[in-house]
């Protein structure tokens, strides 16, 4: 499958082509609003806290997604969660448990990192997830994704942006990133959290809900010695930025699509380049899933969490919306 870049004008102001484009951008917003607004969405036994995004591409919606989980239970917030995802990139259809120990393929990569922090629902149809997540006795269901799908009710919702990149133009698909307008979400959402710092303005813009500031940690520091950084997820420069605030000194860094699977030709370059630069390589948990795994072993993954401040508000907004 072929996953293109988000084109440039995406994330510019006044561009001809966004212009040219902004018709079918108002028929893409006229239609999704439509469709949310005439669903008759199903409501579970389970509480539901739905994690998504306005633009597309990658913001940080997994990680936060598995600190949530363990923030809720360490809360007492609940005891038996589990995790709803689509499963992208994977063949499962679903519904189904996914096992931490399946392959990639099957899966997809997101599910199976999930899949190691808590049990993980793979379902294309989100109802049916839901459904199941009920018949095994789950109480709080965290959906990775799904903001935009009208077809389940949910208890909390929340928003995450990426500081840097915001709502770019401001234009929903294709003319700009945006999967409906800020306007047409802010009123479905509960909170909303900027990842890394606030480069767009966007604060000011959501000021009708609890905006959060979020940041990614690296879970440790390797002692010394120099690496080759890559990266198939939905912005790569977001984990190159990681590994730099966090002292790797990285002396490449080479980006690719997201949910990207790596072919041997591309994965013998980069070793070869690691080596010829005296470096060792290194990449995400959701990449380290997608590799072969005679490759695995010559790659560091690095684990990367999204740390919330003021995570004990966030989670006082949550208590209120799943008693």
């Amino acid at each position: 499958m072929i996953r293109l870049s988000a084109p440039h004008f995406w994330y510019r102001h006044g561009t001809t082509t966004a212009a040219l484009l902004k018709p079918f951008a108002y028929a893409w917003q006229a239609v999704t609003r439509n469709r949310i607004a005439s669903a008759s969405p199903y409501r579970p036994r389970a509480k539901v806290i739905c994690i998504g995004n306005v633009a597309v591409g990658g913001a940080g919606k997994t990680p936060l997604a598995i600190g949530l989980a363990d923030a809720l239970r360490e809360a007492g917030l609940c005891i038996t969660p589990c995790f709803l995802t689509r499963g992208f990139g994977g063949t499962a259809k679903g519904p189904a448990v996914i096992d931490p120990n399946s392959s990639v393929t099957h899966s997809g990569d997101e599910a199976l990192l999930l899949a190691r922090h808590a049990p993980t629902i793979v379902s294309r149809d989100r109802v049916a997830g839901l459904k199941l997540a009920d018949t095994n006795g789950h109480d709080v269901v965290i959906c990775d994704d799904g903001f935009q799908n009208p077809s389940f009710a949910k208890d909390a919702s929340l928003l995450v942006f990426d500081g840097t990149t915001g709502i770019g133009n401001g234009f929903c698909l294709p003319a700009g990133p945006n999967r409906e307008t800020l306007e047409d979400a802010l009123p479905r959402a509960t909170a909303a959290l900027i990842v890394g710092d606030d480069k767009t303005g966007l604060r000011a813009k959501l000021y009708a809900i609890p905006v959060f500031a979020a940041h990614f940690k690296a879970a440790y520091n390797l002692n010394g010695g120099k690496y080759l950084a890559f990266a198939g997820i939905g912005r790569p420069t977001k984990f190159f930025e990681t590994l730099a605030a966090n002292n790797y000194d990285v002396v490449k860094a080479v980006p690719f699509p997201d949910h990207h699977a790596f072919s041997a030709n591309e994965l013998e370059k980069l070793a070869t380049e690691a080596a010829a630069l005296g470096a060792t390589l290194i990449t995400t948990e959701k990449d380290h899933v997608r590799l072969p795994d005679n490759f695995k072993s010559k790659v560091v993954a690095l684990p990367v969490s999204l740390k919330v401040d003021g995570l004990p508000e966030l989670l006082t907004l949550l208590r209120t919306r799943l008693s």
